[in-house]
């Protein structure tokens, strides 16, 4: 263990997914696979929305700011665990730790703000469409795009202080693959109850109270929609099926993860999986694939390249 002169710990073993070399290499392949997968679709939606004129929308802004959030998110942690089934690194030091720590809460509680506004967005179209520009003009958009970044800012900064606060000086193992606060708490030497608690509150309450706001605002747009049955209904619904998939990926680990006590059961680790890796690569295929729009825009895009 790496100890300073005061037993300090400096730094932290990180046990990955599995000891087995193996299992390593196929978890290095898929982990490569996905994370390209992450960087090409969300690019591909990042270029085709800003390319784009047609895709003016208020939805269409989101979802760009959504792609930007999810290549953020996986690459918080995924190049490093690349690195560590590659090479076998398994330490990560004490500052490095934090900060992977810091990033992640800080986008990912982002992007669970950002489906909430999402999902306010859809709600406004299809349950107030009279008022729809008025509501969701330009400039009210990027207000709440900087909302969702200042509160998961603000959430992130709760986390951390908290975190540094406790003092490490004995077990520096890490059973994950990445810092995060469950499996980091237990390894503090002294009594974190109280952490414990400000922490799921913290971090446990914001993933639940965000998932039911959106799937009230689901279940409104739905009784809304068999009020009025009509081919756009029906699409609206299931556009919003499709969104409710999405952010089930995301919510429903989180939700396991942050309203548990700390601490890292066998499953917990493969559960991250979901919402770092699994969740981002699958974003793009969910808000696209149910999109004539965007499809369209990039099979003008695909022949705009190949004319050059």
């Amino acid at each position: 263990m790496a100890q300073d002169n005061s037993s300090r710990v400096t730094e932290f073993i990180l046990l990955g997914l599995s000891d087995t070399r193996e299992l390593q290499l196929l978890f290095f392949t898929l982990f490569l696979l996905a994370y390209t997968m992450v960087l090409l679709g969300n690019l591909l939606i990042i270029v085709t929305v800003r390319t784009d004129p047609k895709l003016s929308l208020p939805m269409y802004f989101l979802l760009c700011n959504l792609s930007f959030i999810d290549i953020c998110l996986t690459s918080v942690t995924t190049p490093r665990v690349l690195v560590a089934l590659l090479l076998g690194h398994k330490a990560i030091a004490f500052e490095g730790c934090m900060a992977q720590l810091f990033f992640l809460h800080f986008v990912g509680s982002s992007e669970m703000f950002l489906l909430t506004v999402m999902a306010f967005d859809r709600y406004t179209a299809i349950c107030r469409p009279l008022h729809y520009t008025a509501i969701m003009a330009r400039g009210a958009c990027w207000a709440l795009v900087a909302a969702c970044w200042a509160g998961g800012f603000l959430h992130s900064i709760v986390q951390t202080v908290l975190l540094l606060q406790l003092p490490f000086c004995g077990p520096n193992t890490i059973h994950s693959y990445f810092c995060d606060v469950p499996p980091i708490v237990p390894l503090a030497c002294t009594d974190t109850a109280l952490t414990e608690w400000l922490m799921a509150s913290n971090s446990g309450l914001i993933s639940l109270g965000c998932f039911l706001v959106l799937v009230a605002s689901y279940a409104l747009i739905l009784a809304k929609v068999r009020a009025r049955v009509s081919q756009g209904s029906w699409k609206a619904l299931s556009t919003c099926a499709s969104h409710l998939m999405a952010v089930t990926l995301l919510f429903m680990p989180c939700i396991f993860t942050y309203l548990r006590p700390a601490g890292a059961s066998p499953a917990s680790k493969y559960v991250y999986v979901i919402y770092t890796i699994f969740s981002p690569m699958m974003n793009p295929l969910i808000y696209t694939l149910r999109s004539s729009e965007v499809k369209e825009s990039m099979w003008r895009l695909w022949k705009r390249c190949r004319a050059f």
